[in-house]
């Protein structure tokens, strides 16, 4: 099937059909995870903060107070 096919079919839904979809959708693309090709530049980054990290040298913030802080900036 066409992707304009396919999008005609998914215009023909109702909306708890179309959410039901991209939920199947996440979860396909959730159990293909693996096969996702990360650049090694990107690998190398996570390897050196996860070293950081387990070394202490990081400054870790608990998420209610990036959030808080983010909304204070934002409003």
């Amino acid at each position: 099937m066409k992707p304009e096919e396919i999008k005609q079919e998914i215009n023909k839904l109702n909306l708890a059909e179309k959410l039901l979809l991209v939920e199947d959708i996440w979860d396909s693309i959730a159990q293909g995870n693996s096969e996702l090709p990360m650049p090694e530049w990107q690998k190398l980054e996570l390897d050196k903060r996860y070293k950081d990290y387990k070394g202490g040298g990081l400054n870790l913030h608990d998420w209610q107070s990036v959030h808080e802080a983010l909304r204070n900036k934002y409003k």
